[in-house]
């Protein structure tokens, strides 16, 4: 009989304690806030690294259709936009928009034009269409563009990378 009256009250009493302290809730948020502050920082860097990781792929592609453009207008294939243009593209539109073709070049369609890109991208470090551009008769760290052709692009952050060199010498 004992042991009953005992069971009982130790049932009751845990039915009536059901549910956290504030002690426990406390300790519960402590380590949830700890959990949190580490992750933060974490997620940042990976969202600095694919914006990064973007950058370079973006200028790349830039950087090859520029380079496209002049071996074709050294080969003959396309005419230069001016004689000062040291056969670079006059704008970044252009090479959108595409040049006409000197020759027929077979495989190029009928259109007698060829395109260098299908658009051009945004700097994922701005979130814009306007990148910083060079001519050949610029400074190599000009940060104005002469007008004459476009040489070189970069972006018009001034933000750094984690290793510190500026996004727009990359």
């Amino acid at each position: 009989m004992l042991r009953s009256s005992c069971s009982t009250t130790l049932a009751r009493r845990r039915q009536r304690q059901s549910g956290l302290t504030l002690v426990e809730l406390i300790v519960a948020f402590t380590i949830l806030l700890i959990l949190t502050t580490m992750a933060v920082p974490t997620a940042r860097y990976q969202v600095r690294r694919a914006r990064e990781k973007a950058l370079l792929e973006d200028l790349h592609d830039m950087r090859g259709a520029i380079d496209k453009y002049k071996d074709m207008c050294d080969q003959g294939k396309i005419q230069s936009a001016s004689p000062d243009a040291y056969c670079y593209p006059p704008t970044l539109e252009t090479l959108v928009t595409g040049v006409k073709l000197n020759n027929k070049v077979s495989g190029l369609g009928d259109s007698g034009k060829i395109r260098f890109l299908r658009r051009i991208p945004k700097d994922p470090m701005t979130g814009e269409n306007d990148w910083g551009k060079r001519s050949m008769q610029d400074d190599p760290t000009s940060d104005s563009w002469g007008g004459q052709n476009v040489f070189d692009v970069y972006s018009k952050t001034m933000d750094k990378a984690s290793d510190g060199t500026a996004y727009s010498e990359w």
